[in-house]
């Protein structure tokens, strides 16, 4: 078998490796764009395979398409959208920004397989053709743009929804297992008055069933399609139906609830939905610092820091300091949060610089940037719930040695005895290195304030100071 064929576009003759189903559009853009060495990842194939299926089977039912290209064309798209070629998208990420090379990557690959299973000769364009019969109704510019709202859907609520609930999930059960366990709160990163274990935890619980919430507010966004658009939004050479069938038929495929954009002009000149998306990531991601930052804070010591929890060693934490242990996993999550910011950067900037009167050249960098956020964040998420969340333990002993050397005891005396005298006893706590219970006692014993120990008791007990008084 030769190690090329000979395939033939617009621009005239071009060598393509003879076992490659894709042709010579897309051995172009393999030469012109050498940049990055990165593609286009599952997630997005998958998208483009089902759309093309979906155009199909649109175009069959319209009259426009023959029945038997129709099945052709649908049994090759079904094998891309499985995975069965994604070795043949071979398309760098940095290239054109309609993205036009990778749908012609797909029309060219689904074609030839098509061609293949008619008993044809690939690269023949017979009996398929990949602009005529593959793209039919179709254009780059709302292909590419419907691609990206596909997958972007898919990936949130199979990969960084679940990976959220698993994690909500996680720290809401220690939510419930620390509930009994008081320590001291921090403000400023100063002592301040207690607070329960399980009350923090009961915040990042919060945290992460809000980013739940306003990531399925941004599926919502995305679920319009710009399919049915065509080159610019007015939708010359499509079917007025055309839109519309496919995304009936991408529900039926998927489960969803996709529908055709009402305004392709929209649509396709702009990427707000995609923005709104990378934004919630970015939120994501703040909230999980915000988290991941705490528990390694609390976990630090384990002698010598707070040392109010006590993460699981995962793996050794120095090359040259015995026994040291470090909070790998919580800091893997945080780098994973700055690669996600960054990402967000990126597909924001893109999107208020590459947004050109009536088509938007940015989206592939947009894309890459927005499915590679979700999966590593997904990732990460799984990663901190099995190695990090399920094995977190309380230092009883630690939380409760805290409480009581705290100044901020001082806090519940106030209503008592007021903010003067408790400053006063403060102080002296401070400067003689005695608890705030201390000092008090020994003013009431030398009748310096008109408590007695009952109220004394009563009023620095630290499970009462994390509940609402009247």
């Amino acid at each position: 078998m030769p190690e090329t064929r000979i395939e033939r576009d617009s621009m005239g003759e071009m060598e393509v490796p003879a076992a490659a189903y894709y042709g010579a559009q897309t051995q172009r853009a393999v030469l012109n764009f050498p940049i990055s060495g990165y593609r286009f990842g599952r997630r997005f194939i998958h998208a483009l395979g089902l759309i093309k299926y979906a155009a199909a089977m649109a175009n069959e039912s319209l009259g426009k398409l023959e029945p038997k290209l129709a099945s052709l064309i649908k049994k090759a798209a079904k094998e891309v959208a499985d995975g069965r070629h994604d070795d043949q998208f071979v398309v760098d990420v940095f290239q054109t920004g309609s993205g036009t090379s990778t749908n012609m990557n797909a029309n060219e690959v689904i074609a030839n397989r098509a061609i293949e299973l008619a008993g044809g000769t690939i690269g023949s364009k017979d009996p398929v053709h990949p602009n005529d019969h593959v793209n039919m109704g179709q254009s780059s510019n709302d292909v590419i743009p419907t691609a990206m709202h596909v997958a972007a859907v898919d990936a949130l609520r199979g990969e960084l929804m679940p990976a959220l609930h698993r994690l909500h999930k996680a720290l809401d059960a220690k939510a419930h297992e620390f509930d009994d366990i008081i320590k001291i709160g921090r403000t400023h990163l100063q002592d301040a008055t207690p607070i329960r274990l399980g009350q923090e935890f009961s915040g990042y619980a919060a945290q992460i069933a809000h980013a739940d919430r306003r990531i399925m507010a941004k599926v919502i966004t995305l679920r319009e399609l710009p399919i049915g658009g065509t080159a610019i939004g007015t939708g010359l050479n499509t079917h007025p139906e055309f839109g519309q069938r496919v995304c009936e038929i991408i529900n039926h495929e998927t489960g969803e609830s996709f529908r055709e954009a009402p305004n392709h002009f929209e649509a396709q000149a702009a990427k707000e939905a995609i923005v709104g998306a990378s934004a919630v990531l970015r939120t994501v991601a703040i909230s999980l610092t915000r988290i991941a930052n705490d528990i390694r804070w609390l976990g630090s010591g384990p002698r010598c820091g707070i040392g109010e929890l006590l993460l699981p060693a995962v793996q050794p934490g120095s090359s040259i300091m015995p026994g040291k242990v470090n909070p790998v996993i919580c800091e893997s999550l945080l780098q994973t949060c700055v690669h996600v910011l960054g990402a967000d950067a990126a597909v924001a900037y893109a999107a208020a610089s590459l947004a050109n009167l009536d088509l938007h050249v940015g989206m592939p960098v947009m894309t890459y940037n927005l499915l590679e956020a979700i999966r590593v964040l997904a990732n990460a998420c799984n990663v901190f719930v099995d190695k990090c969340v399920s094995g977190l333990q309380a230092n009883r002993q630690r939380c409760t040695e805290q409480v009581e050397r705290s100044l901020a005891m001082c806090t519940s005396l106030v209503p008592l005895i007021g903010y003067d005298q408790a400053v006063a006893l403060a102080k002296e706590a401070a400067e003689t290195g005695q608890t705030v219970r201390e000092v008090a006692q020994a003013k009431i014993a030398a009748g310096d304030i008109a408590l007695d120990a009952a109220q004394l008791d009563e009023a620095l007990d630290p499970r009462r100071m994390t509940e609402p008084q009247e």
